[in-house]
């Protein structure tokens, strides 16, 4: 779009920064949230970065999120621990978490950290990748606070779009990174639509009789609304959706929820009160290859699998086929270079965001 504001990664980051300061959040929090935040708009994850100050500002406001929050493990074994988030916002405790993941992984050839009491965390990919700049593999799961994703056959949600991701490291080429919602897309991404006027593709959102929704204002209405319809699990269509998609959703909820004991949502929104925590629940896990190969072996072999993709017969030339995590490096190259994209109704929920927080707005 023609108005787009084209931000620059650090005019970005000091405006996040600015924000979570004047909120009272301390400085090492600040700083471990913008920089994950900042990553991932760099990484073309719109729906997660800046976009997401709104939803963590209406949180604060219903006084739902401890902005003094000091994560602490509260269970801990030589591979394994367990990370209460305090009620914060889930950056913080889930690098914490992952640290710890990666540490156990060096020590004993695996860490498994689950976290509880937990706000959003952003994308799940900016944590599975910290595993490979250790020479790891990295797994990330989590549940999630919103209700949208409509399993098979049913006519309204119960499940969120439960992210999964999923690095692993190379020698020569990038990491290989996965990062998905288990529903068809996620559900910040319907409203990031709207933000910017594009309709929605058929699929993505469903009404109560499960006809498609392409009007992306209309769609996250749906999401966070109405009593009916809602987001598609992954592999689903507007006439049948996936059941090994929902499964899969699950069983992200499983690992990231279940397992730390964090709140399933259609239960906790039966009790909840505006003011009470989300107590989301994250999975981290870290493996390392040398417990099962020789130095070297595994980077090498992802290589060749990685190269042999990447040397795959294109059904178009102009489009070279893509490994995951492609994307994401490609967005980061062109956006540290030109901006982050801003569409005009972001910028203007923007500036609401930094008036009520009483910080200058840095938006052009």
């Amino acid at each position: 779009m023609a108005d787009t504001l084209l931000l620059p990664a650090e005019t970005c980051r000091a405006q996040i920064v600015s924000v979570l300061t004047a909120w009272g959040m301390d400085p090492a929090t600040v700083r471990v949230t913008a920089e994950v935040m900042v990553e991932t708009d760099l990484a073309g994850v719109d729906s997660h970065g800046i976009s997401m100050l709104m939803d963590y500002d209406e949180s604060r406001l219903k006084g739902r999120l401890n902005l003094q929050a000091k994560p602490r493990v509260v269970r801990e074994s030589p591979v394994t621990a367990l990370v209460d988030a305090d009620a914060g916002l889930g950056h913080p405790a889930s690098v914490m978490a992952m640290e710890l993941a990666i540490a156990k992984a060096k020590a004993a050839g695996v860490g498994v950290v689950a976290v509880r009491n937990s706000h959003h965390f952003g994308a799940a990919g900016y944590y599975a990748e910290m595993a490979p700049k250790h020479g790891l593999l990295g797994l990330v799961t989590s549940a999630t606070r919103t209700i949208g994703v409509v399993p098979t056959r049913a006519a309204v949600p119960v499940l969120g779009t439960n992210p999964i991701a999923f690095a692993a490291p190379a020698a020569r080429n990038r990491p290989f990174r996965l990062d998905m919602a288990t529903s068809t897309v996620a559900a910040n991404k319907v409203r990031v639509y709207g933000l910017a006027g594009k309709p929605l593709p058929a699929g993505w959102v469903l009404d109560g009789k499960g006809s498609p929704i392409t009007d992306g204002n209309a769609g996250w209405d749906i999401i966070k609304n109405q009593p009916e319809g809602g987001l598609t699990p992954v592999g689903g269509t507007p006439e049948m959706a996936s059941h090994k998609g929902y499964g899969l959703g699950m069983m992200a909820h499983i690992l990231g929820g279940v397992l730390s004991g964090a709140s399933f949502s259609p239960i906790r929104v039966r009790t909840q009160r505006p003011q009470d925590p989300d107590n989301i629940g994250h999975f981290f896990m870290a493996l390392d290859p040398t417990a099962f190969r020789e130095e070297g072996e595994f980077e090498a072999d992802m290589d060749e699998a990685i190269d042999v993709l990447h040397q795959t017969r294109p059904a178009d030339p102009a489009l070279p086929v893509l490994v995951a995590g492609d994307p994401e490096a490609a967005s980061r190259e062109r956006r540290l270079r030109e901006g982050i994209p801003i569409s005009p109704s972001l910028a203007e929920q923007l500036r609401g965001v930094c008036a009520r927080a009483g910080v200058p707005c840095l938006l052009p």
